[in-house]
């Protein structure tokens, strides 16, 4: 038995996370072409198109998976920038990330980590 744990070697790969973000139903708008090509909050160009989101306090290059109850559709998208700032919402969709789960207007839309 000796011989057999001298001869092997064993990793071992811890995982780190941040913290949990439990499935929730929050406020959510979204902006588009205004701000093109204007920096967000973590410093990249924004770009319409993409699928990002922002969000007051979750760190940037967060990962959340964001649904439309009315279509059913969800899209992953990446926190990149703070906001919103009006009451009542927590997301703030680039228009490409609206578009994807067919959010027209400002609406209430699921939320979860990836």
């Amino acid at each position: 038995m000796k011989n057999w744990l001298a001869g092997n070697l064993f990793a071992l790969s811890v995982v780190v996370a941040g913290p949990a973000i439990a499935a929730q139903t929050v406020g959510a708008t979204w902006y588009g072409n205004e701000l093109r090509g204007h920096r967000t909050a973590s410093g990249e160009v924004f770009n319409p198109n993409g699928l990002t989101v922002a969000h007051r306090s979750l760190p940037f290059g967060t990962c959340l998976v964001v649904g439309n109850p009315g279509t059913g559709r969800e899209v992953r998208v990446r926190v990149n920038d703070r906001g919103p700032f009006t009451g009542g919402n927590s997301l703030d969709l680039s228009a490409g990330a609206a578009r994807a789960i067919g959010m027209r207007s400002t609406q209430h839309v699921t939320m979860r980590h990836c």
